[in-house]
């Protein structure tokens, strides 16, 4: 149970920051959203340090590497994916690469699940692509390549959770800021490179930095609850995170709540409660 509180905590973080940002998004070019979300982001996971503690062995530097090129490979075929579009089909590919990848390699890894396990995972799969799916399904087809974007990202995210899954279990909070520098550097190297096409607009300096201290948040529930819990479990709870995001565009933004979004919060609750009985 533990497990489960903590990955739903690090789900509605991830809904929360994906929210913010993408309304920080708005207001500039994503890359200069990003160019203060990162620093506050690992500047949070530093104050955790003394908190928390951190042990930095050839394991967490290693594998704390390794999520943080993951996750900047992330947002960068993300990015390139939604822009492409349509963002109601490619988003949900997105969210269910990101969610079986860490399940395949949980399962793999030897973790079993219970009677309720096997029918409330698949479920809360269903729900994750029903929930990151939005409105007018039927619309634009992708091309391959798109596809083929929305995959890799998906593959990413998943690599970014289960590389951190990898690190020594009592290395504290060093995978996360190793992870977060690493993918810190990469992205303000490539806002660097490409700083004469992000345009003059000032960025959404509180939004922003409140976005990546979600992030950060987000991550520390997910390695708390992974190394409490099952990969599998865990990975496919946490990529619930579009229930927060549309929930927060629905009381914030006035945004409608698609009918085939409504059946997947309502099969995300479903499968939480079978998962809670795993």
């Amino acid at each position: 149970m533990i497990a489960l509180m903590l990955a739903l905590g690090s789900s509605l973080a991830y809904g929360c920051a994906d929210f913010l940002g993408g309304l920080g998004a708005r207001k500039a070019h994503v890359l200069r959203t990003v160019m203060i979300a990162a620093p506050a982001s690992l500047a949070i996971e530093l104050l955790l340090w003394p908190v928390l503690g951190a042990s930095f062995s050839a394991g967490a530097l290693g594998w704390g590497a390794a999520s943080g090129v993951a996750s900047a490979a992330a947002f960068a075929l993300l990015y390139r994916t939604l822009a492409i579009g349509p963002m109601n089909v490619l988003s949900p590919v997105t969210a269910l690469v990101s969610a079986v990848l860490p399940v395949g390699a949980g399962l793999l890894q030897g973790e079993h699940l219970s009677a309720a396990g096997l029918v409330g995972l698949p479920l809360a799969l269903v729900a994750v692509v029903l929930i990151s799916a939005g409105h007018g399904a039927g619309a634009a087809r992708p091309s391959r390549a798109a596809l083929l974007l929305a995959f890799g990202a998906g593959a990413a995210i998943a690599l970014q959770l289960i590389f951190l899954h990898q690190a020594p279990s009592d290395s504290g909070v060093a995978p996360l800021i190793v992870g977060r520098a690493v993918s810190s550097a990469l992205t303000l190297a490539a806002a660097g490179l490409m700083r004469r096409k992000l345009g003059p607009e000032r960025p959404a300096y509180a939004m922003s930095a409140a976005a990546g201290a979600l992030d950060s948040v987000a991550n520390l529930l997910f390695l708390l609850a992974s190394r409490s819990g099952d990969l599998a479990v865990v990975a496919v709870i946490v990529a619930l995170y579009p229930a927060g995001t549309v929930l927060l565009a629905r009381g914030v933004l006035a945004e409608r709540v698609g009918r085939g979004q409504l059946v997947g919060l309502g099969a995300a609750a479903v499968a939480v409660s079978l998962l809670a009985l795993t």
